[in-house]
């Protein structure tokens, strides 16, 4: 779609770009969302791909991904052997609801931005206990933990002018047995709920994400594995205003679906967990 309102493009902004910020500005990476609709606050794009930020840097520590990463980029990622949990890469990239052209534009960032209850990069950052790098128009920078992030349905924490910088997943994370349900109305939909469980190698713990259901993440952890009575508890007092309602789902019949994916996720580790 034309943007008719906008007046200028920034194709070389400053590094870090928060300086160049002022009211009616939006930063542009992949542009697949900004593109689609009427924009009529807007009046200039600075335009992020030109940092050329690294993608995926792979370290000892973990995963550095920037913000202006494809996806294209995340699924075509090898990771280390002994990444277990990087199999969730190529589930959450295919949980978009997009083709192969998106894909190749599309960015990690810019999904989790949106902050939309079904964002698959979401899912992914807060089921791997990442922190996002922000960094603010006066050049100072803070770091936030992923599951803090999205405060509800297409909101979030960042200041005007803020900008997600980079995403920072912990190797402990990636070392750990994972198992993920999802479900949409049809099958290249968008999620109605998506849920994923990880657990740490030689123990019997649990840490269960919720999203595409609730307006923002939920992450129910325990230290050792639950009863089936004790996960639906906890999944019960999940409040009622946080379940999201579109037309994928109500919020009674996303409750339900998390309830009972949340048990095949249960049964799923402990089966194959440690002796």
């Amino acid at each position: 779609m034309d943007l008719n309102t906008i007046t200028e493009v920034v194709r070389r902004p400053s590094d870090p770009p928060g300086t160049q910020w002022r009211e009616g500005d939006a930063w542009l990476a992949g542009g697949t969302w900004l593109f689609s609709d009427e924009q009529p606050d807007l009046r200039r794009l600075i335009d992020l791909t030109a940092l050329r930020w690294e993608p995926l840097v792979p370290s000892d520590a973990g995963l550095e991904i920037g913000a202006t990463c494809t996806i294209r980029d995340l699924y075509a990622f090898a990771p280390p052997k002994d990444w277990t949990a990087a199999a969730l890469f190529a589930t959450s990239c295919e949980a978009f609801l997009s083709s192969f052209k998106v894909w190749n534009a599309a960015t990690v960032g810019g999904n989790i931005c949106m902050s939309l209850p079904a964002g698959p990069m979401i899912t992914l950052a807060v089921a791997l206990e990442a922190r996002y790098g922000l960094e603010a128009t006066d050049g100072s920078a803070r770091t936030v933990d992923a599951l803090d992030f999205v405060t509800g349905n297409h909101r979030n924490v960042l200041a005007p002018g803020e900008i997600l910088r980079r995403i920072d997943i912990p190797a402990r994370a990636l070392h750990k047995r994972t198992a993920h349900r999802r479900f949409s109305l049809t099958h290249l939909g968008r999620s109605t709920v998506f849920l994923i469980g990880t657990q740490t190698p030689g123990t019997h713990d649990l840490l269960l994400t919720v999203t595409a259901g609730t307006t923002r993440p939920v992450r129910l952890a325990f230290d050792s594995m639950p009863d089936a009575r004790t996960l639906q508890q906890s999944i019960d007092v999940i409040p009622a205003d946080a379940w999201f309602a579109d037309p994928n789902g109500t919020p009674g019949h996303r409750r339900h679906l998390t309830q009972h994916f949340a048990e095949e996720i249960r049964r799923e580790l402990m089966a194959g967990g440690p002796e």
